[in-house]
């Protein structure tokens, strides 16, 4: 299905009206070329070509379409036209060398280094004999007969001379060439790309029915590397989707090669490994990355909502902080128009998360649904995490932005570090968006989003809004379970006096008794710490350790106000203990969340000023 459905969109590509959206035909494939040998047609080197431009503190290469290169192994492969300067120029590459023999002895270096000059013979070899082995239509070809002169007249010394020069030398750089006054490389001349798109297939490909199209054809033994998946931060993983390497993993005595247990053709594998290398590259605006989790997105036709989904779960540029709010308002007008039969119905989205396993990269969750219920689950998950905000708080948090809240914070990242993230949690998470509301969310962001509750005694509205969208979808989920029914109702976006829970009352209570707290000394922000700086930690998980000494102190505290403020938090509590009837020795985590989603409705609350309020507003008094 996923091969499938990815075959579909590399096909969809081809066929854009736009050419500069097409993929690469079968037997090409987009590459990013450093630097760029520009001869003239007598083989003389014009100038070595730097193609990479600045983007901040780094620089990105230009990119080209070229012949599809051959999977490295530790043998010798050479591309057709490009590759690195190792094949290119038999340039070594010494400070890869000394890294990986720094250990060994002065006699064994130099074996070793004797066997890698020898090596680099070779491997230049290897991309000669690429060129040689061309049919004679494009051996007439102009560039190729430049490049021919180019290698028998070669001369270091010239290649030297060039200011790019000393960038080559120690960073190994893919390279290919150019013919001066062309704008193409040597390798996308018409009769070089004719001749790479009809090379022979190798002798003994066998045939076999493709798992995808059904149709008989010759199967890919190893299928190219899918190369947008991060391993770690900023670190990308080059694995395989489809491969076999050990006996238990075969099946019908097929061990010769590797891709029979599970036949791909030549075509297919090339264009599924294509579109999904093109929706996971660089500048996508159809993947986000949310810990160990890549996520694409695309649909089965050209739809503007491809790139939406992406902004809705990324974190929006600075420059455009609005943006996300925005994509999930374009979405949400859409799913209003598609019920009436917009453009986009019957269209299918796919939603794939991929994540690098020990040897290959694993599918951590795969959903296929039209606009109207992608649209659904998106709104579905933002009514869970709405809850009451102050006026600088999103409307519609990113999911990074949550994920923060919910790590430890330090003092590079005050608003938390989201490489201590649990790499899984992320992929969790939207995960959980896209099978649907009555599917909770992993449990973990609840224990990390109440856990930094307690250690930072703080609970904040991205901490809020995770704890609540958390216990609601656990509520709605006991209640699709007819054998045990779920009495206790969703939680609402602001304070809920008819919430009988108790730890949602413990949770009011406390916020009560702080505010009574910051009355008595003149108002909010007259203290340099309150009881929730002391007791938070205690007063949610044991809070009969707490709070008979908490309701003791009170007193001391209303004493301080007017009678009217007194009257009135007095009124207060007497509502929230209303239907308390003892403090529990101990709260397990989804009451502690209970909790703290009542100590931030009532703390809201206090700050929310209310049209029928009849109570004076004074210095200390809520309003």
């Amino acid at each position: 299905m996923i091969l499938q459905a990815l075959n579909d969109y590399y096909r969809r590509k081809c066929d854009d009206a736009n050419p500069a959206q097409h993929l690469p035909s079968f037997g090409l494939e987009q590459k990013e070329i450093l630097f760029l040998l520009e001869i003239n047609a007598q083989g003389e080197l014009v100038q070595l070509l730097d193609t990479r431009t600045p983007d901040g503190n780094k620089k990105i290469a230009q990119s080209f379409r070229v012949p599809h290169g051959v999977k490295k192994t530790s043998g010798v492969e050479a591309n057709l036209l490009w590759d690195n300067a190792e094949y290119v120029l038999a340039l070594p590459d010494w400070k890869k060398f000394e890294a990986k023999t720094k250990k060994d002895g002065h006699e064994e270096k130099g074996k070793k280094k004797k066997e890698y000059e020898e090596r680099l013979l070779t491997m230049h070899g290897a991309f000669r004999k690429r060129i040689h082995d061309l049919p004679a239509s494009a051996q007439d070809d102009a560039g190729i007969q430049a490049i021919e002169r180019f290698f028998d007249n070669f001369d270091v010394g010239v290649l030297e001379r060039q200011s790019s020069w000393k960038d080559v030398v120690g960073s190994n750089p893919v390279m290919s060439f150019r013919l001066h006054g062309d704008v193409d490389l040597v390798c996308q001349r018409p009769a070089v790309i004719q001749a790479a798109l009809n090379a022979p297939t190798a002798a003994d490909d066998s045939l076999a029915m493709c798992l995808v199209t059904g149709a008989q054809a010759p199967v890919q033994r190893l299928h190219a590397l899918i190369k947008g998946v991060w391993d770690k931060p900023g670190a990308i993983a080059l694995k395989n989707i489809v491969s076999f390497n050990e006996r238990a993993f075969e099946s019908y005595g097929k061990t010769k090669r590797q891709g029979e247990n599970a036949p791909i053709s030549q075509a297919v594998a090339f264009a599924y490994t294509t579109a999904l290398n093109h929706l996971l590259r660089k500048d996508s605006n159809q993947r986000i990355q949310v810990g160990d989790a890549s996520t694409v997105f695309w649909a089965d036709r050209d739809s503007k909502f491809e790139s939406v989904v992406a902004d809705i779960f990324g974190d929006p540029p600075k420059d455009d902080p609005d943006r996300s709010a925005h994509a999930v308002q374009a979405l949400f007008s859409a799913i209003q128009a598609g019920k009436q039969g917009g453009l986009d119905e019957g269209n299918r989205f796919h939603v794939l998360g991929l994540a690098p396993n020990a040897a290959r990269i694993s599918i951590r969750f795969y959903h296929c649904l039209p606009l109207a219920e992608l649209g659904e689950r998106i709104s579905q998950h933002f009514k869970d995490l709405e809850i009451a905000r102050g006026p600088y708080d999103p409307q519609y948090p990113s999911l990074r932005r949550l994920l923060q809240a919910v790590c430890l914070s330090t003092s590079s990242q005050p608003q938390g570090d989201i490489e201590r993230v649990p790499p899984n949690l992320g992929g969790a998470i939207v995960d959980a968006v896209f099978a649907g509301p009555d599917v909770p969310y992993p449990s973990l962001w609840l224990n990390a989003a109440v856990g930094r509750c307690r250690a930072e005694q703080n609970v904040n509205y991205f901490r809020a809004a995770a704890i609540k969208a958390c216990l609601n979808r656990q509520i709605r989920r006991s209640s699709f379970t007819p054998s045990t029914p779920s009495p206790e109702k969703e939680f609402l976006p602001m304070l809920d006096p008819n919430n009988i829970s108790p730890a949602y009352r413990l949770g009011r209570l406390f916020a009560a008794l702080e505010r009574i707290q910051e009355a008595s000394a003149g108002g909010p922000g007259k203290l340099n710490s309150t009881i929730r700086d002391r007791y938070y930690g205690a007063a949610s998980s044991t809070p009969v350790a707490v709070f008979t000494t908490l309701l003791r102190l009170k007193n001391a505290h209303l004493k301080k106000l007017s009678v009217g403020q007194s009257a009135w938090f007095e009124k207060l509590l007497g509502e929230i203990l209303d239907s308390v009837t003892d403090f529990p020795k101990h709260l397990p985590l989804p009451d502690q969340g209970r909790f703290a989603l009542g100590y931030y409705h009532q703390r809201q609350d206090f700050f929310t000023k209310k049209p029928d309020d009849s109570t004076p507003i004074t210095e200390g008094t809520p309003s």
